[in-house]
């Protein structure tokens, strides 16, 4: 009779783990998993593109807005053994008066913006925007840029709450950013003739 074997028990990615992935995946550690992306496609990559241009000049720049925030790309959040990536994050001034000279930042954003890929939809979804409301962040946008589409949440008692939804190139208004108008369509790829 052969003795009964052990399952091994997976040891938790670490911070290391995820500093060893090569340059171009994308690493988050969410629950001691490790999840490595490879960098957006131009769908993908359009969409922050744009957004980031037209929230950072009104907002971060004060040209044609309020001004009053930081508008970050692709920042590193950690928070907690958690460690995170949105494709945009933004820190109201009051906050976060400058940014930090960092490898990462751990004050959570007060909004973050996730842009859908077919590969990272549902990490981004299902994993990471719970752990953005449970760490305070205020609003969260979604892009979805296959059905052309905008959902605005905004965080209540560490649940999001679908404030609004934009779809094909609707002009958009949306918290926190509604002081300027945004142009939906300009962040969709435009269609190619066949």
């Amino acid at each position: 009779m052969s003795p009964p074997s052990t399952v091994p028990l997976r040891k938790p990615a670490t911070y290391q783990d995820l500093v060893a992935l090569p340059e171009h995946l994308v690493g988050e550690l969410i629950d001691g998993d490790l999840y490595a992306s490879p960098r957006p496609a131009s769908r993908h990559a359009k969409v922050s593109s744009v957004l980031g241009m037209d929230l950072g000049g009104a907002f971060q720049r004060g040209r044609g807005g309020p001004g009053g925030w930081w508008i970050v790309d692709e920042p590193e959040l950690h928070f907690g053994k958690d460690v995170l990536v949105p494709d945009l994050a933004g820190w109201r001034r009051e906050r976060m008066p400058t940014i930090p000279d960092v490898a990462f930042f751990e004050l959570a954003p007060d909004w973050i913006c996730e842009v859908l890929s077919p590969s990272t939809a549902k990490l981004d979804l299902v994993r990471k925007l719970p752990r953005y409301a449970r760490e305070g962040v205020e609003h969260a946008w979604v892009v979805d840029p296959i059905h052309q589409t905008l959902e605005v949440f905004h965080q209540e008692k560490g649940r999001w709450v679908l404030m609004d939804a934009f779809a094909g190139d609707d002009r958009v208004r949306a918290p926190p950013f509604d002081a300027i108008e945004l142009e939906l369509g300009s962040l969709w790829l435009e269609a190619t003739a066949t």
